[in-house]
């Protein structure tokens, strides 16, 4: 789709020398896809243009200069400017004001943000380092889709349009799931996975750990989870791990992002590779061998034996150690080989394990008949009956509806890649349901939230996440975070039309569905 900008530049002469007066820019919003859409848009008939004057503003706030220096390099990558900031706060003419204000009342919780745009300047207020950040996703957003450029961009006119928005997130959870467990991804890769879904103000990324075909996180006092547990992968595909020192790394880089990680241990079932390091951890003390296949729930932790607890003990402890955030996902999904008395004397076992070391539970709707606190979450994946009982225990509730949401389910028949027990998910049916209304008998304040898992039974690479996860994610997105009277298939659909321009920039090997022609 062509874009038109339109630029109008008046040349003000004051005395006998020559003065260009700041370029009148009058661009349609029109002209940009904003998503998720934001709450409130009020638009003004003139913008603002971003020249090799424009001087940053970053207040004496630490966490605004950071975000304010964020955005400058940022921007210096396709405009070439290298912006002066000043780390004051002063409502000068040509200028971009990043300011952190905890006592906004205006604005209506920590993720929240306003974003005005005139001619003379651009202001974005929030009460938190959080808030700032999804606003400035937002003018990203605003400014020409080459901002996605990784080289310089000569010539391009940076125009943002006039608006007022005033924004914040419906839910407080809006994650993404990546299984590096059936296939193994590198630093690099999950890197890049939170390099894309933090445009769309993702701030949850929960990376399954752990599963019959792999172990792939170091855990230094059972050193043959690695050694042995991170050598297989689906089909016989090279496994891998992370070593602790990488897996920080993630973490930190997440969190530059304002994404937390919530790293998933599954467990009683789905522990195969653990068997298979460690054969105490077996009834039998048989070590059981290494599993690339993609049947699931034959493998069990030993209930009655002491050693099992010491193990998840010590895994839980060097895994909180490791985790900024406040949730330890215990799984709890697909045990059906354990029998279900065993079942919730784990579970009640594995939550107090947690508790001690200082982090929450969370977990698939399963790990509610172990009996669940108020400050637990439960996943919902697949049964509503499920999920409902553990909100009924006073849990919150992740909606993660398989049908709607899993992102290894095919698109079409004819997809390239992907599973379909779930059904088939186009991208219109990925957007097309309500987060409110799913769970009739849970009350909407339980509902925390959105996730869209990816499993990887027939993912090997990362041009395979990406045709899976985009563009499917972006309207998740939209549904965890815009107000409910902005949601919209048509208007979706028109914006993210226009976003894919952007897709292709970053080269995302989205799917190209027919509904985006």
């Amino acid at each position: 789709m062509k874009k038109h900008i339109y630029i109008i530049v008046t040349v003000l002469y004051v005395c006998l020398s020559c003065t260009p007066e700041k370029a009148q820019v009058l661009v349609p919003l029109s002209e940009r896809s904003l998503i998720p859409y934001p709450n409130e848009i009020v638009t003004h008939e003139e913008g603002f243009l971003i020249d090799a004057t424009t001087v940053i503003y970053a207040g004496t706030n630490l966490e605004s200069q950071a975000v304010a220096q964020g955005f400058s390099n940022r921007f210096r990558v396709p405009s070439g400017f290298i912006l002066a900031t000043k780390n004051e706060s002063k409502l000068a003419t040509n200028s971009i004001h990043f300011v952190i204000d905890a006592s906004a009342s205006e604005i209506s919780n920590d993720e929240g943000y306003i974003l005005k745009t005139s001619k003379d300047r651009i202001i974005i207020r929030a009460r938190t380092m959080v808030g700032l950040h999804m606003g400035v996703q937002t003018l990203y957003q605003l400014l020409p889709d080459e901002i996605e450029n990784k080289t310089l961009t000569p010539d391009m006119i940076w125009a943002v349009p006039g608006v007022t928005i005033e924004d914040a997130p419906s839910y407080a959870y809006r994650g993404a799931m990546l299984d590096v467990a059936r296939h193994f991804f590198s630093v690099e890769d999950v890197k890049r996975y939170i390099d894309l879904i933090a445009s769309y103000k993702i701030n949850k990324l929960h990376l399954h750990l752990t599963d019959d075909q792999g172990w792939r996180i170091e855990i230094k006092s059972w050193p043959k989870l690695t050694e042995i547990g991170s050598t297989s992968a689906v089909g016989g595909d090279q496994g891998g791990f992370y070593t602790q020192a990488q897996y920080r790394d993630i973490v930190a880089y997440a969190k530059l992002h304002q994404i937390t990680i919530i790293p998933e241990i599954d467990m009683p079932g789905h522990t195969n590779a653990a068997l298979a390091s460690y054969p105490e951890l077996n009834c039998d003390g048989k070590a059981r061998d290494l599993y690339t296949g993609m049947k699931v729930g034959f493998s069990t932790l030993c209930v009655d034996s002491e050693i099992t607890y010491t193990f998840l003990d010590d895994v839980i402890r060097e895994l909180a150690s490791l985790t900024d955030g406040d949730y330890i996902h215990l799984g709890g999904d697909e045990s059906h080989v354990t029998p279900k008395e065993d079942y919730n004397l784990f579970l009640t076992k594995a939550q107090a394990i947690v508790k001690k070391y200082g982090k929450n539970v969370m977990g698939w709707e399963d790990i509610q008949s172990a009996g669940i606190s108020d400050e637990t979450i439960v996943q919902h994946w697949t049964n509503n009956d499920i999920a409902t009982k553990g909100a009924k225990q006073g849990a919150s509730v992740v909606l993660s509806p398989a049908p709607k949401t899993y992102l290894d389910m095919k698109y079409t028949k004819d997809t390239k890649i992907g599973l379909t027990w779930a059904g088939l998910t186009p991208i219109d049916s990925a957007y097309i349901w309500n987060p409110r209304t799913l769970l009739k008998d849970v009350p909407s304040s339980q509902i925390i939230g959105i996730e869209s898992p990816l499993w990887t039974e027939t993912v090997k690479d990362m041009d395979a996440i990406e045709y899976l996860v985009f563009p499917r994610l972006i309207g998740h997105a939209e549904l965890g975070w815009s107000r409910e009277d902005n949601l919209g298939w048509d208007s979706y659909l028109e914006r993210l039309k226009m976003h894919i321009n952007r897709l292709d920039i970053k080269e995302v090997d989205y799917y190209k569905s027919p509904l985006l022609e």
